[in-house]
């Protein structure tokens, strides 16, 4: 180590670049440490951060590897009976957990010789027969470069001082060949967001087994591409969104990993002289992930391929993106910490199911716990929305130019062809489980609420793999002032001649959902799925109306007539109860409409009186061109122009999405957006007198007030498809 000088090394890899770094935390570990006391510290954190999970029931670990330890039985094709090699997932995950056993205080196993030297042998066993040097990598790419190695890497850290140097040096040959420096010089292909944390952790995880401070730093550095905004690809937008695999929003999946991963070396690197962190990474926090987690659980609308691989599989999502964050507060400041760890404890009180990790947190009773937020949040880059009132919740799910209509791979979610349609998910007090109790396995396909499709058959696995599943619409968006939004989606089917306008207008206690233009040419009949519950809840039909007993109303304004079906549905092992509710646009339809307001938590009551009001919200216009609705009760008017013209008093002289809310105050607000991302300029005018502009937005280049409010906005595009909120004082 004395080779090396600290200043040259932290210069070679450029550390200064990644994030934010903090000098100052560095410096004087610089001057307090030799390097290998800082390895002894890097070792130490490590310990330390990958015993949180289960520091609640430390026992069940220790049982778990002691099991381990009685059933291991290295043989020629395996380390335990019945796991024949390559086993990459769960050979080196027993030998990681036996691992944690022999560090963590509690286990009953904790500094046990012999448990250590049995992960001594298994590591190398495993190296001998898989994972060695020279061994053609068959197979997924990830188990090799980032699946295998970190558990193994994360295993020899654990128990270092009983792996020999032999052993330790046969290991680091194998991660070199298979996870080369190479693939942190560029940052694309298979080495961004998510996937490029993980290689940096297995990265430095080598150079702490190696004790080596350039590896280390460079290892740092490589995370730098992670630390800035995209206006493109994968990675963090400043809307909030989060992108994997080119198309796909996933802070459910690959974000929740990068989160994890990104929290924990904040943590493990904390007084070193790698010391890191992000303001991208803490704002993801509030701005990306804590939109998508509900009650405890993560919206499947940000999961990708893995929404259908395990029953509750939201939960855990939701559990371990509240670990991430409880770990990441200890790196942000003492207000956002505070909020954080007071967001995560109200997640887990109100969670109908979780795996006991917060049990510390919920006996802290300095902590308070938060409830859910009101508001809503419209991410235009992944097309995706979630608005929140006290008693409800609802989620979003478009596709669009740029987002995939779903994301299939390695034979999974080969049916998830529609989930980009216009799915509308909604949780109503109760309801934490709609979507989680095998609701994937048992589901019709072709009937997910909210969407509007073609009943066309398709195959498993329609269009390309991967989420390369774009359809050419480009308005897909809408505008929102953080408490209303209006929402639209150009909708063409997946490998079908469908094509449609949906828009959506959320409001305090209803969503109005409305459909036009609706076309296809595929010979069959064309739905749009009001519903599809999983309950056995008693149904209720009057005219101009729909209730579930338990669950919400259903109000058709136009006297549409809805169709039902009660039945039960088969998946895997699992067999669950649906009502279905929908309108059948006939086969091949030529411009159909529909308009009807979901109301989530209402009583029949409710609904009747909604149905019996027809002039609660009043349809301005639904037609291929222009989609709107005016609310007097609400001040407000929204409207989705699809292509530029008038409609209820607004004007546009191009494609946008106008929202107007009239206070009590004589005051209003005019939120307008670019769903397109492609005006150059746009001018919306008002037919209402205005006296003053009290607060306006970079993008207004000008205004004009009188008998009417005309509003010019130059490059609206550059909002990146958010929203342009204007204040007036009313004439």
């Amino acid at each position: 180590m004395g080779g090396y000088s600290r200043r040259s090394v932290l210069q070679l890899g450029g550390i200064a670049a990644v994030g934010t770094a903090l000098p100052a935390s560095g410096a004087r570990a610089s001057a307090e440490h030799t390097w290998p006391e800082s390895f002894a510290l890097l070792r130490r954190q490590w310990r330390d951060v990958t015993a949180a999970p289960f520091r609640s029931r430390p026992d069940r670990l220790g049982a778990k590897a002691a099991g381990y330890l009685d059933t291991m039985a290295p043989a020629r094709t395996s380390l335990w009976p019945g796991l024949a090699f390559p086993s990459f997932d769960d050979t080196p995950e027993r030998l990681q957990t036996m691992a944690r056993a022999y560090a963590m205080a509690g286990t009953g196993l904790t500094g046990d010789a012999s448990l250590a030297q049995a992960v001594a042998t298994g590591i190398d066993h495993y190296r001998r027969r898989v994972y060695t040097a020279g061994a053609d990598p068959v197979g997924n790419w990830w188990n090799w470069q980032i699946g295998v190695p970190k558990r193994l890497l994360d295993a020899a850290v654990l128990i270092a001082p009983h792996l020999t140097e032999a052993r330790s040096r046969a290991l680091r040959d194998a991660v070199d060949h298979f996870v080369p420096e190479r693939l942190l010089a560029d940052y694309s292909g298979n080495s961004t967001g998510a996937n490029r944390v993980d290689l940096c952790t297995v990265r430095l995880l080598l150079a702490i087994l190696r004790g080596d401070p350039v590896k280390a730093t460079q290892a740092v550095s490589a995370l730098s591409p992670v630390f800035s905004y995209v206006s493109e690809g994968d990675g963090f937008y400043r809307d909030g969104s989060f992108i994997q695999h080119t198309s796909i929003p996933y802070q459910g999946g690959y974000g929740m990993v990068l989160l994890s991963g990104v929290a924990c070396l904040f943590a493990v690197l904390r007084g070193s002289p790698w010391e890191v962190t992000s303001r991208v990474v803490l704002d993801s926090v509030e701005r990306s992930f804590a939109p998508f987690v509900h009650d405890g659980f993560c919206m499947d609308l940000v999961n990708g391929r893995g929404i259908g691989r395990s029953a509750y599989g939201d939960h855990r999502r939701g559990d371990a993106i509240g670990s991430a964050v409880l770990l990441l507060s200890e790196s942000a400041s003492a207000t956002e910490g505070a909020r954080w760890r007071g967001m995560v404890k109200g997640w887990a009180l109100r969670s109908a199911r979780t795996d006991g990790r917060f049990a510390e947190l919920l006996d802290d009773d300095t902590v308070p716990a938060l409830p859910e937020p009101e508001g809503h949040r419209l991410l235009p880059m992944s097309a995706r929305a979630v608005h929140r009132r006290r008693a409800w919740c609802a989620g979003l799910s478009m596709a669009s130019h740029r987002i995939g209509h779903y994301e299939h791979g390695n034979g999974e979610n080969e049916r998830g062809w529609h989930t980009g349609s216009g799915m509308l998910y909604w949780w109503a007090e109760g309801h934490g489980e709609q979507y989680s109790d095998s609701f994937w396995q048992t589901v019709d396909p072709y009937r997910l609420p909210g969407t509007t499709v073609s009943t066309r058959r398709l195959p498993d696995g329609a269009g390309r793999g991967w989420g390369d599943t774009c359809p050419p619409a480009r308005w897909v968006g809408g505008a929102t002032d953080g408490w209303y939004a209006t929402v639209g989606q150009h909708l063409y089917g997946l490998e079908s001649t469908m094509e449609a306008f949906k828009s959506w207008f959320f409001l305090d206690d209803a969503v109005v959902c409305m459909g036009a233009g609706i076309t296809a040419r595929d010979g069959v009949p064309v739905e749009t799925v009001v519903d599809n519950r999983r309950t056995d809840a008693h149904l209720t039909l009057e005219a101009g109306l729909a209730h579930l007993e338990g669950h919400g109303g259903y109000v058709l304004p136009t006297g549409a007539d809805l169709r039902t079906l009660r039945e039960h549905r088969s998946g895997g092992s699992a067999s669950r109860g649906y009502v279905t509710l929908w309108l059948d646009h006939g086969v091949d339809p030529r411009s159909a409409d529909y308009v009807y307001l979901l109301m989530p938590g209402a009583t029949l009551e409710r609904t009747r009186a909604r149905a019996a009001d027809p002039l609660w919200a009043r349809v301005l216009a639904n037609t291929a061109d222009r989609q709107g609705v005016h609310v007097p009760s609400l001040g407000l008017t929204a409207v989705n122009f699809w292509n530029g013209g008038a409609v209820g008093g607004l004007t546009a002289s191009g494609p946008c999405a106008v929202l107007v809310r009239e206070g009590g105050d004589g005051t209003a607000t005019l939120t307008v957006s670019d769903p397109r991302c492609d005006l150059s300029e746009l001018t919306v005018t008002w037919d209402r007198p205005v006296a003053e502009v009290l607060g306006s937005h970079p993008s207004l280049t000008g205004s004009a007030t009188g008998r009417g409010f005309t509003l010019s906005f130059a490059r609206p595009a550059d909002l990146s498809g958010g929203s342009a909120t204007v204040t007036v004082r009313l004439g």
